[in-house]
This record gives C-alpha cells, structure tokens and sequence, in this order.
C-alpha cells in the first residue's frame, strides 16, 4: 500500500503539523479573550456610568471564564467526534460569550469539513439556540437585549461564516485527496503500461529472433547432414559443404546481432527494417542453395528464370549452390519465380507478415519433410485479400538430414504474427502426404488515407 508524502497529508487533513494545531488554539483563545474584553468592558463602563447594575457582573464575567475554558479542553476531540462536539460546545455558548466566539466558532468548522449535513444542520440549530438563550438570560439591567432585526443577522452570520468555511475546507480537502489518488493510480497504471511493453517487446523479439535463426539454424543442419550421411563427398566437396555451414552460421549470428540490437539502443536510433516481400527472391535462393526444389506461382509473382548457380554465384556462393544440389539429388533447372510485377505494393505489415509466413512455412518444410518439392504461391490485389499458400509433399530419401523434432512455437507465432495483421491462418497436412499453410491478409486499397 502506498504511504501518502507528509504534504499531502497535511493538505488533506489526514495529519496535521505541530504548528498547525498550535495556531489554530491560538486564535482560538485570542478571539474568546476579545470577545470577553470587548462584551465585559463595556458592561464595565455601563455599571461605572450608573446606567447598569453590577451586582451580576463579577459572577457572570467569571462563569463565562470557565465555561470558556472547559470548552476549549474539549476542541481535542473534535477530530474523533465532530458533531458532538460542534453541539456540545454551540449549546454551552448560551452562557458563555467567550465560548460563543472561540471553541464553538472552531468545532462548527471542524464539523462542517465532513460535508454531512444532518451534522451540519444540527450544529447550526445548537449555536442559533445558544445565542438566542444568551440573549434571554442575561439580565436585562446588565445590559440591553438586541432587537430581532440585529439579532437574526447576528444568529445567522454567527453559524454561515464558519460553516462555509469548514465546507470549503473539506471540499479543497476532498479534492487533493482525489487528486493524490489518481496520481497513485496513474503511477500504478504507467508501471503496468511499462512492464507491459517490455513484456511484448521480449515478445517481438523472441518471435524475430524465431524467424531469423530458424530459418539459417535449418540451413546449416541440412548442409551438415549432407556432411554426415553423404560418404561418397569428395575433400573439395566436402570443404565446400563446410564452407556453406560456415557462412550461414555467420549469417545467423549477424541477424541475431542485429535483433538484439534493438534492446541496447537508446540514442533514438532508427530501428532496421525487417524483411518484406522484395525479400523473398533471395530466401528462396538461399534455400534452393540448400537444396531445396521450389515452385513459385501465382499473380504476384512473374516467372524470371534465375538458375541457383547463378543467383548463389551473384551472392559469393556459386560452388557450393552445385554441391548441395548434387548432395539432395536435384539439379539446376527449376527456375525461381521472383520479383513483384505489380507496382502496387501491399502495406509494411501485411508484406512483412506475409514474408514470415512463407520463410516459417518454408522452415518447416526444410525441417520435417527435408527433399519434398515447395510450392509458393501468391495471389492478391489492393481493395481485397492477399493469399498465401505454401505447400510441401512427403519426405525423400534424405529425410535423416533434418533438424530435431520442433516446438510448435512458430506456427504459434505466425497465428499471432496474421492475427495482429488482421488475417486468417489455416495449417494442417493437406490429403496428400504434404503439409499446407495457408493464410489470407486483409489488402487495403489505400492504407494512409
């Protein structure tokens, strides 16, 4: 629970300072002592003159001492019980002029700051009553009774005055304390927001760092199954294999890198962009290095003949694009299907989810069917849906050279990934000893209007 700080506390009311309290009885005594110089002073000069009596006047002047000073030892419990103190010490008032303009001034506050108003009525009933009957006992001789012209103002600015006052007070009071509240709700809320980004951005993270390292981690297992189960390798083969193995472990470490990245820059720094569909050319040209057999078909896509010997040369990887095709049986022929024909592209979301989509789809093939054919397709136009469709058949003879058996987690992630994007996922074997992933993106016409 969250202590409140000593200023609020004291603004609210909840707890008051030394000099707080101090001040308060001050004025408390100063007041009373006015009124009793003021209201026996005159009496004083009317006895002096000969025009008042003064046979009561010594009794009286010191009956209103004490009462006075009985009700001012009893303010300390105005806290703990405010109404009936307000009343108390209003009531004693018909007998006290002292009390009248101290103790019961200040109870009638102190009651008022609750803002309850069965209290609040009570006490102004209690003091009209108490200076009414003041009126009404003290002798007539001593000194003249008011007019009922003076004495209802007199009873009315008596109570107002410092019922207002109190409702004024427990009104600023009530208001800070609602304002500290919500300073503590809000802190409370901005540690929940907080803690909450954290917690998606390890999320994200994770789910990046998924992608990119499954995708290179099923790479280099496949090459290094053709290391270990292909005995027939001559030495410039197999230390071209090696070499590859080599290369997309550094490729992996690199992307990791640069994902991580991420958690350490703090200078505003612009975080780099993730992989969309004009990636896709070069992952399936990694893949197909890896021995792969890849269809890709459909309207987003033109057939661009692109052999992989030639495409992995453009990439520094020529011999060993011809030495993991001999290694899972399959030749050079099969051409990649690349680059987009249509210069309306889809949104960064909806082309970076689709992207995640095929490179998973493509994994898990590679992972659990490794030697089936991979067919890729892509169809969609602005204003409608962008579909994607990856399918694999059963595993070939290799299908030693694989990766241990997987999580599940990425499928998981990318029905997170197509959710976020405002798509469907569909996944499951497809009745033909294959594997499908499909998934349909939503395709705005115009994404920034």
């Amino acid at each position: 629970m969250t202590t409140a700080h000593p200023r609020i506390e004291y603004a609210t009311g909840a707890r008051l300072r030394a000099w707080s309290r101090v001040w308060r009885y001050l004025v408390v005594i100063t007041s009373g002592i006015l009124a009793w110089i003021l209201f026996y002073g005159y009496v004083a000069l009317e006895v002096e003159a000969g025009r008042a009596s003064g046979s009561a006047f010594f009794g009286l002047a010191m009956v209103d001492a004490a009462v006075f000073v009985i009700a001012t030892c009893l303010l300390p419990l105005r806290r703990r019980a405010p109404a009936t103190i307000a009343i108390v010490t209003s009531l004693m008032g018909a007998v006290s002029t002292m009390t009248q303009a101290g103790p019961a001034q200040l109870a009638a506050v102190s009651n008022a700051t609750h803002r309850r108003w069965l209290p609040i009525v009570a006490n102004g009933v209690a003091m009209t009553s108490g200076v009414w009957a003041y009126e009404q006992l003290i002798p007539g001789e001593l000194i003249g009774r008011l007019e009922w012209w003076i004495l209802i103002p007199v009873l009315a600015v008596s109570f107002l005055v410092p019922a207002s006052f109190g409702l004024y007070i427990g009104a600023r009071r009530a208001l800070l304390s609602s304002l500290h509240d919500r300073a503590i709700e809000a802190e409370r809320e901005g540690e929940l927001q907080v803690q909450a980004a954290q917690a998606g951005e390890r999320t994200r993270i994770a789910r990046e760092m998924h992608d990119l390292l499954a995708h290179r981690i099923s790479l280099v297992a496949m090459h290094a199954g053709a290391l270990t189960y292909r005995e027939d390798l001559t030495r410039e083969e197999t230390h071209r294999t090696a070499a590859l193995v080599q290369d997309n472990a550094r490729r992996a470490m690199a992307e990791l890198r640069q994902v991580l990245g991420v958690l350490k820059a703090s200078d505003g720094r612009i975080e780099p962009p993730q992989p969309t569909l004009a990636a896709l050319p070069a992952l399936f040209v990694d893949a197909r290095a890896a021995g792969a057999v890849i269809d890709v078909e459909g309207s987003l896509l033109t057939d661009v003949p692109v052999a992989v010997g030639r495409a992995v040369a453009a990439r520094g990887d020529a011999d060993s694009a011809s030495l993991t095709a001999s290694a899972s049986g399959s030749g050079d022929a099969s051409p990649v299907r690349s680059a987009p024909h249509d210069p309306a592209q889809p949104p960064e979301l909806v082309s970076r989810t689709a992207f995640r989509v095929v490179q998973e789809a493509m994994t898990n093939a590679r992972k659990h069917a490794p030697g089936a054919s991979i067919r890729v397709r892509l169809d969609g136009h602005p204003g409608g849906l962008l579909a994607i469709e990856v399918t694999n058949g059963s595993p070939g003879p290799a299908a030693h050279a694989v990766v241990g058996e997987g999580t599940g987690m990425g499928l998981a992630g990318l029905r997170e990934r197509v959710d976020l994007a405002g798509g469907t996922i569909d996944y499951g074997p497809n009745g033909k000893n294959g594997f499908a992933v499909r998934a349909w993106l939503p395709w705005e016409d115009n994404p920034d209007e």
